[in-house]
């Protein structure tokens, strides 16, 4: 379907990766694995046709349609919200209104004429093009992927420049796959949405037709989804037949070899070295040793990877002890105009808590975030702070709010001071500042390094309760690591607003949802995979009991649960059919060939001086020969194509079973 032929580029004198191979076939799941700055967003741009490699190719097969969502950046006018989406069938809706003008002609012209002849075979050819799009389900499928991807019905006819740049990438997204392009090239899908909106999309990705290439910093999405991993490291780029946590220990198994082969290389290069300092003064043993020099210096030294942040411990400072009760919160109420945010809310948070705050977009968790911090006014109720209790708050627009003129290295400094530099380089290394990255103005950084930046500088302070807004969005998963390391061990209370599983999981204990349209919180005493799973079974039991008997319901889970089920059978079939079809294909070669030395002696034997060579005999009973093996290899084909036909039979119904 398409193929990435020894493509290679460098940016700002640093090789990026090099004579890079790969190929994507019919419904591949692919995900771009490694550290931010390796090239996965670049290599994405390139198979897109934005960027030209350096050297290299990127080829498709025909009639291959390529597909690309950006991180962000796109922003739609002009359109309603439908109209906008509607956009994704141009061609269809091109067709649509020639078959409409062609039917409006035809009303016009006298039939007996030859131009209404003309316009009648014209109005048929485009009525079967048309045919094949099934406009009729345009309607239908735009209103699906919208609501799926968290748009109400009401919205559909706002107009596109109301939405936030949060919502113009969701509506970008939609269109993407309202077009279902052969390869689908999605950058960071996930970043903008809330937990019902992600579900839906690794349902949806999980029954798309064409391949699907992710770059994501979100471990669990990639796990459900993907089944081949390019894991891009110090300028290479590694092929792994498994998804990213097939890759991880994969990988890490690869990284004990290469440090034990290392390890083994260094003491043999050691005994060769003290054999060669001890001998080589020695007039006996002076040949020797000198060999043995010559030897050590051919060695082919064997490098160890780049150290990464897995070596880098982060912990926070730790605050002195606050009181039972962090915060509280009685009949509070805030709007922005005629929209109620909260109304009466009444909410406590008591000391080591680590609550994950997750919902719809709009629901309020910012606002509640920000209200917990104080960086928000109420307009009513009670907002009480426990005793002793200290804040630190990242908020997404902390990092518009960060010293221009400073460098990455002195705006860390003005919370931890000077005396500690060599620590705070290793703590800015965790989050991607590396080497003279450090001396960068804040100026020319860019908005997802001024985010890390942020969060760093907010992390130095002593507090003993965290507040923090999405904090991974800009982080590699390596930087996620060290930084869900340093959450774990902190002693302090702990509010995250973030959708990422991975992450959460072994952080938080505790779940509060939001909902829009006023409806109140919900708390629930564990982790997020476990809210997601009882959640799930909730709405099993809520289905169950708005359906008749006789109707069988389906949850999601059942569903993911009836295609892993679907796969294996299909795994079955295909091994089953595999050998059969390489004996057909087998056959099919041994006719062609029987065919072709068939007609070739026929040929020959036109020929009027053909009974008269000496050869005669032996092709006449080679032409018998070959015509009995005809006979019996279309026996043997007829057997073994109804044969693959009977098993892929038997193996359709075992799935339309499931």
């Amino acid at each position: 379907m398409l193929s990435v032929e020894n493509v290679s580029i460098q940016f700002l004198g640093r090789v990026l990766y090099k004579e890079l191979s790969f190929t994507v076939s019919a419904k591949d799941r692919v995900c771009f694995a490694g550290p931010n700055g390796a090239g996965k967003s670049t290599l994405m741009k390139i198979i897109a046709g934005i960027m030209n490699p350096d050297s290299g190719s990127i080829n498709r097969a025909k009639y291959t349609e390529v597909g690309y969502l950006p991180q962000d950046g796109i922003k739609h006018t002009g359109k309603t919200l439908f109209k906008e989406a509607e956009t994704a069938f141009e061609n269809e809706m091109v067709l649509k209104k020639s078959v409409d003008d062609c039917s409006e002609l035809l009303g016009e012209l006298d039939p007996s004429s030859a131009d209404y002849a003309e316009v009648l075979g014209k109005f048929g050819e485009l009525q079967l093009k048309l045919d094949s799009f099934d406009v009729s389900k345009m309607k239908p499928s735009i209103e699906k992927v919208l609501v799926g991807l968290g748009f109400k019905d009401s919205d559909m006819d706002r107009e596109t420049a109301e939405f936030s740049g949060g919502w113009q990438m969701r509506l970008a997204l939609a269109k993407l796959l309202l077009k279902s392009p052969s390869v689908l090239l999605l950058d960071e899908p996930t970043n903008h949405l809330d937990i019902d909106s992600q579900l839906w999309l690794e349902n949806y990705i999980q029954s798309y037709q064409g391949a699907v290439i992710i770059i994501s910093h979100d471990s669990a999405f990639l796990d459900l989804l993907v089944k081949k991993t390019l894991a891009f490291e110090a300028g290479k780029v590694t092929e792994y037949a498994g998804n990213y946590s097939y890759y991880v220990k994969q990988s890490e198994i690869q990284r004990q070899q290469i440090q034990r082969a290392y390890n083994n290389q260094q003491k043999d290069i050691a005994k060769a070295e003290q054999f060669i300092n001890r001998f080589r003064s020695k007039a006996r043993r002076a040949s020797q040793a000198q060999s043995r020099l010559k030897q050590l210096e051919k060695i082919e030294r064997i490098q160890l990877p780049q150290d990464s942040t897995k070596s880098i411990k982060l912990e926070f400072p730790q605050p002195e002890r606050s009181g039972q009760i962090v915060i509280e919160l009685t009949n509070l109420s805030k709007s922005y105009g005629s929209n109620v945010v909260f109304s009466n809310l009444n909410f406590r948070i008591d000391r080591g808590e680590k609550i994950a705050v997750v919902g719809a977009n709009g629901a309020g968790k910012s606002t509640f975030s920000r209200i917990l911090s104080g960086a928000e006014n109420i307009d009513n109720g009670d907002r009480k702070l426990g005793h002793k209790v200290s804040i630190s708050h990242f908020a997404q627009d902390h990092a518009e709010k960060l010293d221009p003129n400073k460098n990455v290295l002195e705006t860390i400094e003005e919370v931890a001071g000077s005396d500690s530099t060599g620590n705070l380089r290793s703590l800015l290394g965790c989050f991607l500042f590396r080497g003279d990255d450090v001396f960068k103005k804040v100026s020319v950084l860019s908005g997802g390094e001024r985010s890390r930046l942020s969060l760093a500088k907010i992390l130095l302070k002593p507090a003993n309760f965290l507040i923090l807004d999405e904090p991974t969005n800009h982080l590699d998963m390596e930087s996620q690591k060290v930084l869900q390391d340093a959450l774990i061990s902190y002693k302090g209370t702990i509010v995250i607003v973030s959708h990422n599983r991975d992450f959460l999981d072994p952080v938080t204990d505790k779940v509060i949802e939001f909902y829009s349209e006023g409806h109140p919180i919900k708390e629930f005493h564990g982790n997020l995979s476990s809210f997601i799973e009882s959640r799930s079974n909730e709405n099993l039991e809520t289905n169950k009991s708005n359906t008749p008997k006789n109707k069988p319901i389906k949850s999601s889970t059942n569903r993911r649960e009836m295609r892993k089920a679907q796969g294996k059978v299909r795994k079955e079939k295909s091994d089953t059919l595999k050998p059969l079809q390489f004996k057909l294909k087998q056959i099919e070669e041994k006719i062609e060939n029987l065919e072709c030395r068939k007609k070739e002696i026929e040929r020959l034997m036109t020929n009027e001086d053909f009974f008269k060579s000496k050869d005669h005999i032996e092709l006449t009973e080679e032409y018998k020969i070959s015509a009995n093996e005809l006979e019996t290899s279309f026996t043997d084909w007829s057997n073994i194509s109804d044969e693959i036909e009977e098993v892929s039979k038997s193996y359709e119904e075992k799935i339309n079973q499931l």
